[in-house]
């Protein structure tokens, strides 16, 4: 089978003019405050829409028709080609003037890992600080939609489960064309952006300051625009409590959210995965601030000490660290690795669990976990009962063994691709706790670490070798593994 090279330029073509349509936006914004990157970030905007533009024009006859090898070529290097394209703003304006750490934190920004190398963002214009925040809001979307239309298509690690779950035609699906399918959930994350956007505001945020952190939220990103991130704002509960709801909610199955606004809430009840979801979050959040209310010291707000209090700081920056780890969102309120031993292990095992199917987060995700446990549950009963046949279920529906099969390789790959990280930065000279923690949180995407990769810290401490591998790290888990693997397989290249 011959690849179809024009189709896959073609669409590179869309995603470079797509990109630098974005990078207008910061344009503008960079305009508007007057913060002399303007010019700069213009002409990385012309450059990437020019080359998109020249893709389009030199493949427009192209065989209109994506199989399955175009598909791993055009997530893979898609993602590759926008990282290299979104650094030109870090480049042209000075911000990030080396190669090594300009991809870094573009990759860490479309990967949606939030991952920096800047000692000082607030020293950043304000149009270069939007970009940057707009690559996480760009890689959430990409990110939508994989989960909805392309990884189930691929039969990238158990997705298919998800596609059966989702979209596509009959039953309860969204809708029977999954372009429009997309477009619908597009619109539910664009309006959730929005209205974080007005809420943030609204709670005592600038309006830049919000919408920055709205991009970030709903991406699970965790870039912000401040040193301190979120902690900026720790004697203002409100703003951190509304992050709370929405990274949440971008952690969460955006199917769901599209049930929800068409009242079909029973729909959201009855999902397992959602059920487990909720439950982590409570479970966790409240054994983590038992741990902190006793054993250790959180900032107290200023806001109404005696309404707020202790318990309630305990509850809120666990709450918060909880589901940003679990979310994959990254902000920070506190630096978690200092709280307790046992917390700071505790920490470390969320950095596995990963959010919903067909939501911004990443990690292994609940509905693979779900699966894996039922399926180890059951191996007890079929070892009493070998005759006979004992299906996994899902949402009441039986799992095939081929779905059982690749979530279970999925498991397996995902932690071998976790210790193979670790030795390699280890190699690289990182400590023991710090080559752990970086390569769980790059392959999660998760953003803070451990050791000298922790929260209160960032990544520019790293070796160039180490950015280059965190970043395929990073791509690595954003992408479901199999995808980005497959590419670098000899098989996939060979005619067949």
């Amino acid at each position: 089978m011959r690849l179809n090279i024009r189709i896959i330029i073609h669409i590179m073509g869309l995603l470079l003019l797509c990109n630098g349509s974005f990078m207008l936006l910061a344009a503008f914004a960079s305009a508007m405050y007057k913060d002399g990157a303007t010019l700069d970030i213009s002409l990385a905007a012309i450059v990437t829409m020019l080359f998109g533009i020249m893709a389009m024009f030199y493949t427009r006859g192209h065989k209109k028709e994506v199989k399955r090898k175009e598909g791993y070529i055009v997530v893979t290097f898609g993602w590759i080609i926008m990282s290299i394209s979104g650094m030109l703003p870090y480049l042209f304006s000075g911000s990030i003037p080396n190669i090594t750490d300009a991809f870094f934190e573009t990759i860490s920004g479309y990967t949606t890992t939030g991952a920096s190398i800047l000692d000082d963002i607030e020293a950043l214009p304000k149009g270069i600080l939007l970009w940057r925040s707009l690559t996480h809001w760009i890689g959430g979307m990409g990110i939508i939609v994989l989960a909805i239309a392309i990884l189930p298509l691929l039969g990238i690690g158990g997705m298919q489960l998800f596609a059966a779950e989702a979209p596509g035609p009959g039953g309860d699906k969204l809708h029977p064309r999954i372009t429009d399918t997309a477009k619908r959930l597009w619109f539910i994350y664009f309006g959730y952006t929005v209205l974080e956007t007005i809420l943030l505001n609204v709670a005592g945020m600038s309006f830049f300051d919000a919408i920055n952190h709205s991009l970030a939220t709903m991406s699970t990103g965790g870039f912000s625009t401040k040193n301190a991130s979120l902690a900026y704002w720790n004697n203002e509960p409100i703003i951190q409590y509304i992050v709370i709801v929405f990274m949440f909610l971008a952690g969460s199955n955006f199917v769901l959210s599209y049930f929800a606004l068409t009242g079909k809430v029973q729909r959201i009840l009855k999902d397992e995965e959602f059920k487990y979801y909720f439950g982590f979050v409570v479970v966790f959040s409240i054994l983590a601030a038992l741990g902190v209310y006793f054993k250790a010291d959180v900032p107290v707000s200023d806001f109404h000490p005696m309404v707020w209090g202790k318990a309630e700081s305990a509850f809120r920056h666990t709450l918060f660290q909880v589901l940003t780890v679990i979310t994959t969102t990254g902000f920070v309120t506190a630096d978690f690795t200092g709280w307790t031993h046992f917390l700071t292990v505790f920490f470390f095992g969320l950095m596995f669990l990963g959010g919903s199917a067909g939501s911004t987060a990443g990690g292994i995700k609940v509905m693979r976990h779900i699966l894996i446990i039922k399926n180890g549950i059951l191996e007890f009963k079929r070892t009493l009962h070998p005759n006979a046949i004992i299906p996994v279920r899902y949402n009441q529906k039986t799992v095939t063994e081929h779905i059982v099969y690749n979530v279970i390789a999925f498991f397996v790959l995902y932690m071998l691709l976790f210790i193979i990280g670790a030795l390699v930065l280890g190699f690289l000279g990182l400590d023991f706790v710090s080559a752990v923690g970086g390569s769980a949180s790059s392959l999660g995407n998760v953003g803070p670490a451990f050791g000298s990769l922790n929260p209160v810290s960032n990544y520019n401490s790293l070796p160039d070798a180490g950015k280059w591998w965190c970043g395929f790290l990073m791509l690595l888990g954003r992408l479901e593994l199999f995808t980005v693997l497959i590419v670098l397989t000899p098989y996939f290249w060979k005619k067949t």
